[in-house]
């Protein structure tokens, strides 16, 4: 068996996987291209300067290093067909093929799937042009309030409007072809979405813990200011039975589905749902683990990952049995530099990550780097700070406790969005405590 990994991407999923590859006694090192400050030099861990973009380098880089298998994580390098070549020049993958990537990556070809093969999704129509598009927004007999861009590119794009104004400008504002979705009720914070993710090897499909991601999270300040998004799983307002009815019926479906279409692969199938009062319906597909949602599940998960993932590649998933962790919550807060997306880029050094490490935090980086021995931002989403507890609010405590001692220079983490992560978290408190 192969001793050493690559994963590629620099990201805080990249991050969680190395951290729990490293966990496996099967493996010497785990190298992370390009990686971050959080995957530098870290025990089994080290990132490397190898070109990913170059599919042929990179393909002779592995052959090099003996890689045993490469796990891809961002969905631009899928699309381009990553998986694909380094598969083609005998690399094991653990990731979609470029084909199977568009159902991330492309909304109107997700959207032409879910239709053709029966799936049920929410009510949708596309536009080229925004005249066209906001003359359908104002006559509706439904509300159409939330818009979506057609390309991963735009995916922050994504505009939750509150009325058909607000619906109208976010469609005058996207120049690309532009989704007009229908959900059952006109403020999709009232909505009740989860993602479910599963392992897959192309015939068998092994379900994670359901997942609940904090879905908006506004900040208007001008000024350098820290916003924070959180997630918990497992998310306890689904019942285990409608998780069954779900795995048995609509997952199998959307697997048997990809099958026909020749979009099989090994690696992460990520559905995101929404409960109706007509039914279960797919709001969006990912072939990969999202972010902050592998962060977060990796966490509960007490089996290898690294077997899992063999297991996977060999189409052998039919013989694995995952172990979970019992009990117990995974809640994460990621933090995220509001000034960065304003067109403020200065890095920000970042102090007290070992403190907050001691206090029990397990801290996930994001956009970091490090430069002259410092840790420095070097983008958006900064770093994801997760706790397992018995309980939400005890995971939560400890992860603000650990936030407390962390110091981004030049921001702050503010009180308003805390308030609102916290409140995101409470209203799911009483189901955990089986009030």
């Amino acid at each position: 068996m192969a001793d050493r990994v690559l994963v590629i991407g620099r990201g805080g999923r990249e991050h969680a996987l190395a951290w729990k590859l490293a966990q496996s006694p099967h493996l010497k090192q785990i190298l992370i291209a390009p990686g971050n400050a959080g995957t530098a030099n870290d025990g089994k861990m080290s990132n490397s300067g190898v070109l990913i973009s170059n599919h042929t380098i990179l393909s002779q880089f592995c052959k090099d290093h003996n890689i045993g298998c490469v796990i891809a994580g961002p969905e631009t390098l899928l699309a381009a067909g990553i998986v694909d070549d380094l598969v083609a020049a005998g690399i094991p993958c653990f990731g979609p093929t470029a084909k199977a990537a568009q159902l991330g990556t492309n909304r109107y070809f997700t959207n032409i799937f879910l239709d053709q093969h029966g799936i049920p999704t929410a009510r949708w129509k596309a536009f080229s042009n925004p005249k066209e598009a906001c003359a359908f927004i104002n006559s509706a007999d439904f509300p159409p309030l939330v818009i979506k861009p057609n390309n991963f590119g735009s995916r922050k794009k994504i505009v939750l409007a509150s009325n058909r104004a607000d619906a109208s400008k976010a469609a005058q504002d996207i120049l690309q072809v532009t989704y007009i979705y229908f959900y059952v009720k006109v403020f999709p914070s009232l909505l009740l979405s989860f993602q479910y993710l599963c392992f897959v090897d192309g015939t068998t499909f092994i379900p994670m813990p359901p997942v609940r991601v904090q879905k908006q999270l506004l900040n208007d300040h001008q000024s350098a200011s820290i916003v924070g998004i959180g997630a918990l799983a497992p998310f306890p307002k689904v019942s285990e039975v409608l998780l069954e009815k779900i795995k048995s019926t609509l997952l199998q479906h959307i697997l048997e589905s990809m099958k026909q279409e020749g979009m099989s692969y090994a690696g992460v199938l990520q559905v995101e749902l929404m409960l109706t009062k007509s039914g279960v319906k797919v709001l969006s597909l990912g072939c990969h683990f999202g972010d902050p949602q592998c962060q977060i599940i990796l966490q509960l998960l007490k089996s290898d990952l690294y077997e899992v993932i063999q297991a996977a590649v060999g189409g052998q998933l039919c013989n694995s049995i995952l172990a979970w962790s019992d009990n117990c919550t995974a809640v994460s807060v990621s933090m995220e530099n509001g000034s960065y997306l304003q067109g403020h880029k200065k890095s920000m050094e970042i102090t007290g990550l070992l403190q907050a490490n001691e206090l029990g935090l397990e801290i996930f980086h994001g956009a970091t780097i490090i430069k002259e021995g410092k840790v420095l931002s070097n983008g958006n989403r900064i770093l994801t700070a997760t706790a397992v507890k018995q309980d939400i609010m005890s995971a939560l405590e400890d992860i603000y406790k650990g936030l407390a001692v962390v110091s981004i220079q030049g921001a702050t983490y503010g009180k308003e969005t805390s308030h609102q992560t916290i409140a995101f978290f409470r209203q799911f408190v009483y189901v955990t405590n089986g009030k």
